[in-house]
């Protein structure tokens, strides 16, 4: 079934199973179109030169005159807020995530790779990730039971609506657009995880005949099985198709699912192949057990282990065990390297930071649960009949993907002069500084500035999910120009990095409030196409087209954890930057294509330190 939504009430519904705890989160506001207009234009400044800019001023001003188009479709995007959950949340998954048909792997769903474990071969493997499922289940059980703590921000409630979700869920491709499935349910939902290893997938049932959990020995002894189950890596790799470009993907499944098979003379409607996806989709989530890969310099570990997260290194590496369509894969090497690689529909960066904090602190804690003497099941392993079509699916998968992650270039490293605590002593904020750092590095490698995001939370809002806070303003490009121009004082430069700090706060309050540009512009958008009118000519507009083509797309996912996020960047001559500040030190991800000469992630990350290091001898220069 596809994705419940939940009621529209005053109140919101955190977690449907069990124990049911209501707490107030307000409807998302619909932003005013004046307002919306004035400071989209605001944004468009330092991006345009001055004619062109009034060229575009005049097509806002008549889409927002009064009785104008703009204000027809405002007014019934007023009525849908009225109508529905949230007014947005819904339109946006649909259009970001359901409906493109670029391959998830890299291009939408991100990944966290975590500090290195101490293990270096198969037995500590088993044994974190033993750990490592107990955390998830106990979790599950706080989501479940109503136990999990209601998150706040700046003292107000969250919405937690994405927690259940995160479990028995998974994508399904369409030929047109995708679909998420999930299937939780209070009671009687799915009591199995998928588990992955040489290419094979395995049915792992995680919960004893009385409804408890399997303990960390238990989950350990079953691993034990897969692992003497899945030897060989003479198997095809199913899992390679879900990486394929999604309508490919989309036949694929389809032939998949339909593959007959001749026994002697007769022919039998194969359900096998249908049963094995069906039971992946179902699972609670996917633990993806990596062969090692090759030994690399301490310098580069950090940005091949965030590959492997991302995208399983290649086909002659652990992409086999992926299947991308599932919403939470956790995915452990034999070489100690962990993390997470989630589905962006249903699943967003700070649910998933916490979820990582509760199993970091669960595998923290010795096992005090005494294995019942209960024999278990063998795992199930799942079976794939593989025809010629079939085949030659996986060969083209298989060819695309590897161009695919050649054609990536990533860069992740700890910066370590300073962290967040240094930024706060000077009475800055943490996450505007770093991103005037991030535009400053931008300009001095590409001389220019140029469309650039941030990602806002919406938690605060009934349903909410996120809006972008655009990063180039006019404080900031004053400042960056000034920055490297020796006639300009050191005073007049803090000055300069003050103001621009200070404006991207007040546009990131702006959007943590619901009144951000990009949302509400691509809701009105979407209003008048649902509407069967043509595109509104502010749309249209080779100026729009610029405003969002973002070259710069940036993420802060912080967590308490030395963990980095990384995923591909939006467009193909841009970036995606991710950062995790500590109090002493920042993590970064970088990541660019190859096939644009002009973008390079590991030019960009040398500026980017440089920046940092120049604007921490601008705020506080040496005695």
């Amino acid at each position: 079934m596809i994705l419940k939504k939940l009621p529209v009430k005053s109140s919101v519904l955190i977690l449907r199973a069990g124990i049911r705890r209501v707490h107030s989160v307000p409807p998302q506001p619909v932003p005013p179109l004046e307002q919306t207009l004035r400071r989209y234009l605001r944004a468009l400044e330092p991006l345009l030169p001055a004619d062109e800019l009034e060229h575009t001023r005049k097509i806002v001003q008549k889409f927002g005159s009064p009785g104008g188009l703009g204000e027809k479709l405002q007014k019934e995007l007023m009525k849908r807020a009225k109508h529905s959950h949230n007014w947005m949340s819904d339109w946006w998954v649909q259009w970001a995530y359901l409906e493109s048909r670029q391959p998830l792997a890299v291009h939408s769903n991100p990944a966290i790779s975590l500090p290195k474990r101490d293990f270096t071969d198969w037995r500590g493997q088993l044994v974190f990730a033993s750990k490592l499922i107990a955390g998830v289940l106990d979790f599950k059980a706080k989501v479940d039971s109503g136990g999990l703590a209601v998150e706040y921000m700046r003292a107000q409630p969250l919405c937690m609506e994405l927690y259940p979700q995160l479990f028995s869920s998974c994508r399904v491709p369409g030929p047109k657009h995708d679909h998420v499935i999930h299937y939780g349910r209070p009671r009687r939902g799915p009591a199995h995880i998928t588990v992955v290893r040489n290419y094979q997938f395995f049915q792992l049932d995680v919960y004893n005949s009385d409804g408890t959990a399997l303990t960390e020995s238990q989950i350990h002894s079953q691993l034990l099985r897969i692992r003497s189950q899945s030897w060989k890596t003479d198997k095809e790799p199913v899992g390679i198709l879900t990486s394929e470009h999604r309508h490919t993907w989309g036949q694929a499944y389809t032939r998949l699912l339909r593959v007959c098979v001749c026994v002697c003379v007769c022919v039998f409607s194969d359900k096998i192949n249908k049963e094995s996806v069906r039971l992946i989709e179902k699972s609670l989530f996917t633990l993806c057990l990596d062969s090692p890969v090759m030994r690399i310099s301490d310098e580069k570990y950090s940005s091949r282990m965030a590959a492997q997260i991302l995208h399983g290194g290649g086909t002659y590496s652990n992409s086999g065990n992926r299947w991308f369509d599932k919403t939470l894969q956790f995915v452990v090497g034999e070489d100690g390297s962990w993390g997470l690689l989630y589905e962006h529909a249903t699943a967003e960066g700070p649910p998933i930071s916490t979820l990582l904090d509760h199993i970091l602190h669960c595998c923290q804690k010795p096992e005090r649960v005494r294995a019942p003497l209960v024999p278990l099941a063998m795992p199930k392993k799942l079976y794939f009949y593989i025809d010629s079509d079939i085949k030659r699916d996986i060969e083209m998968a298989k060819q695309n993907l590897d161009i695919l992650i050649n054609d990536l270039d990533i860069k992740c490293f700890n910066f370590q002069r300073f962290g967040k605590e240094f930024i706060k002593q000077v009475k800055l904020s943490p996450n505007s500084f770093i991103q005037v750092a991030i535009q400053l590095a931008y300009y001095r490698v590409h001389s220019e500035v140029c469309a650039a995001c941030d990602i806002a939370s919406l938690r605060m809002f009934r349903g909410g999910r996120t809006d972008y806070i655009r990063s180039p303003t006019n404080q900031m490009l004053s400042f960056i120009q000034a920055f490297d121009d020796d006639s300009v004082s050191r005073e007049v430069k803090v000055d300069l990095l003050r103001e621009a700090v200070d404006a991207y706060s007040v546009l990131t309050e702006q959007a943590l409030m619901g009144q951000a540009v990009d949302r509400h512009l691509l809701a009105l958008k979407l209003q008048a196409i649902e509407e069967g009118l043509s595109v509104p000519r502010v749309f249209m507009d080779t100026a729009y087209g610029l405003a969002t083509h973002w070259k710069l797309r940036t993420g802060q996912v912080p967590s308490n954890t030395d963990s980095v996020m990384c995923f591909g960047p939006l467009v193909p001559d841009g970036y995606a930057v991710c950062y995790n500040p500590q109090q002493d030190h920042v993590h970064f991800s970088i990541t660019a294509f190859n096939c644009c000469e002009e973008t390079n992630a590991e030019r960009l990350s040398v500026m980017l330190e440089r920046s940092l290091c120049a604007l921490q001898m601008l705020v506080q220069p040496p005695p």
